[in-house]
């Protein structure tokens, strides 16, 4: 990977592109949007992760989003907060999900994996040997929640190193600073929170969330995804309307926390391919 520049649209990026961007890239000629499923490493037990990964895949998914477990998940609503004390107990540390990742990638070379996770995992296992792992394992890009741009610099150095995209969150309340500094340091896409909350919620006002949205599209070459709240093929297909792609966490971990074991897999694909239907369906340019 060559040397990265700044995110804004209005530049020419000079680095090879990754796996994430490539991804990105195909879907926009053919004139569709991302679908990016969150579920939580190791939930409901480590056995079942790889298999869901394959499901989602086959359910539509363009970008994995895979869960760190932490034990104090501050972004995240009760539905995720679960699925990581489910996997604690079964042990699943950050090197137990890079390993899965590693796992994975022995079947499936093309699906882009994100680590989507907080700080205190990374900074235990050390900056550079997770950067390293996280190369060897085929990661593609990590989003940690709780790094703020101003603290992420060295990670970010490390990862570009490495070919990883840094991913950062922005929300209704982001500054124009701070704005300005993500569009700077991320790479991939930019991850939009719907609402002023935790994962979870259910009522997202898509003027709202469109405006935001399109103030990020405005400053940054990035793609946009839009995450928290979007739990059904509906308002899906209305967030894919004028985003760059729709990110269903909650939705598809409260399908992991109530399915039986016999019918898990299957169930996940069958939620993730109704959302991948209709958001591949005509659809208006704006929100109603």
């Amino acid at each position: 990977m060559g040397v990265p520049v700044t995110g804004h649209r209005s530049l020419v990026t000079v680095f090879d592109m990754s796996r994430i961007a490539s991804t990105f890239e195909a879907l926009k000629k053919q004139g569709r949007k991302a679908l990016i499923p969150f579920i939580t490493a190791g939930d409901p037990a480590p056995e079942f992760t790889i298999s869901l990964m394959h499901a989602l895949v086959d359910g539509g998914a363009d970008v994995i989003e895979l869960g760190v477990p932490f034990s104090d998940p501050m972004a995240d609503g009760p539905v995720i907060q679960r699925s990581s004390e489910r996997a604690l107990k079964h042990g699943v540390s950050l090197k137990g999900v890079i390993e899965l990742v590693r796992k994975f990638r022995a079947a499936n070379a093309s699906t882009p994996v994100v680590l989507m996770g907080y700080a205190n995992p990374i900074e235990a296992m050390g900056l550079e040997r997770f950067a390293e792992a996280a190369k060897a394992a085929g990661v593609d890009g990590v989003l940690v929640v709780d790094y703020p741009p101003a603290e992420a610099e060295k990670m970010v150095g490390l990862l570009d190193a490495r070919g990883i995209d840094t991913i950062f969150l922005l929300s209704p309340t982001t500054t124009n600073a701070r704005l300005e500094e993500v569009t700077r340091l991320g790479r991939g896409y930019l991850y939009y929170v719907s609402l002023r909350g935790v994962t979870g919620a259910s009522h997202i006002n898509l003027a709202d969330v469109a405006a935001g949205v399109g103030r990020v599209q405005r400053s940054s070459r990035l793609p946009v995804g839009v995450g928290f709240g979007i739990r059904d093929a509906a308002t899906a297909q209305a967030v894919a309307a004028f985003a760059d792609a729709v990110v269903v966490g909650s939705r598809l971990v409260q399908e992991v926390e109530n399915a039986g074991p016999d019918e898990l897999v299957e169930r996940i694909k069958t939620v993730l391919s109704d959302i991948r239907r209709a958001m591949d369906q005509p659809r208006e340019k704006t929100p109603a």
